[in-house]
């Protein structure tokens, strides 16, 4: 077990800054190579589809406000726009939204991007956080850096499967020997340039109990960083906010997500729904998948909602 100045010294020993270049903005998603995006179109072998991501609730997770014109050529001035087809055509209509979203937090599912976190006022690869603007957001590590979407193989390790439980209970950390122990079960390794998705099964809780409230729950434990390092992981993702909560370090709180995005440059999906990918997994026997991430492109953000899909 990790002490706390064993966890503080991961900022070093663990980092990535300089890896890839002074100028570097990806931090692991440099992993996912070619040769990494092949081999993640040969774990499709039987072309099934799962989201894993939670549908977007209104309005507990979204402000949203709809205009709805049965027939477009009677809305206010349409008989100025420039088309005349626009307001003689008298059969059409339309619907659209206008959409308000926090998407950070412990309900969306979404991708942090290596700016989202500072350490000492400092960011993935040493950029202070002054890059970060309250008008024009982030010039450095934004999601932006992930336009062409992340493509990789994803592996999912059921951590609740193998402790023979429905769900692992808040407060309770997912260490290595358990990685190591689900990829034994399931048949699996995790390999350079990999997405490791972590079941805890708290989609199970949410699913039959609704979501829980505060701030305790179960998820990786700071111990996992020097194996996803070693590994060489390119994404990590959880049915959780990622980090254990209580962390068991009094003065770091969230150590996997600072050392992960600050130090490392690993990218995070946070509370993801995995329950339809482990039942197919289960189902297929098969624990490794095609996985495609694709961020939307809003302009300096520390990330993006989004809809993982893992494909068998």
């Amino acid at each position: 077990m990790p002490t706390q100045d064993d966890v503080l010294g991961y900022f070093n020993t663990l980092s990535n800054w300089g890896r890839w270049g002074d100028d570097d903005e990806l931090g692991t998603l440099n992993h996912i190579t070619d040769d990494v995006r092949l081999a993640a179109a040969r774990a499709v072998r039987h072309g099934r589809s799962v989201s894993c991501a939670w549908e977007v609730a209104v309005p507990e997770d979204m402000e949203r406000s709809t205009t709805t014109c049965p027939c477009a050529a009677d809305m206010p001035g349409a008989e100025n726009m420039p088309v005349p087809g626009f307001h003689a055509d008298r059969r059409w209509g339309f619907s659209s939204e206008r959409l308000g979203i926090t998407f950070h937090g412990n309900t969306l599912t979404h991708i942090d991007s290596p700016c989202h976190i500072f350490w000492d006022g400092t960011m993935y690869n040493g950029r202070p956080h002054s890059l970060v603007d309250a008008a024009t957001g982030s010039a450095w590590a934004a999601v932006t850096a992930a336009a062409n979407g992340i493509v990789t193989r994803g592996v999912l390790l059921d951590i609740a499967k193998v402790r023979d439980v429905p769900w692992l209970e808040p407060g309770q950390g997912v260490f290595p020997d358990d990685l190591e122990e689900a990829e034994r079960r399931q048949g699996v390794r995790v390999r350079p340039g990999d997405a490791v998705l972590l079941r805890t099964g708290y989609g199970r809780v949410r699913h039959e109990a609704g979501e829980a409230s505060g701030f305790t729950q179960a998820g990786w434990h700071a111990s996992c960083l020097p194996w996803l390092h070693e590994r060489e992981v390119a994404l990590i993702g959880a049915d959780t906010p990622q980090d254990v909560q209580p962390s068991g370090y009094e003065d770091v709180l969230m150590p996997v997500h600072a050392v992960s995005l600050v130090a490392m440059g690993l990218w995070m999906l946070d509370n993801c729904d995995l329950e339809a990918c482990a039942t197919t997994a289960a189902e297929l026997g098969q624990w490794d998948f095609h996985l495609a991430v694709a961020p939307v492109r809003f302009a300096g953000t520390s990330g993006s909602p989004v809809n993982p899909i893992a494909t068998f």
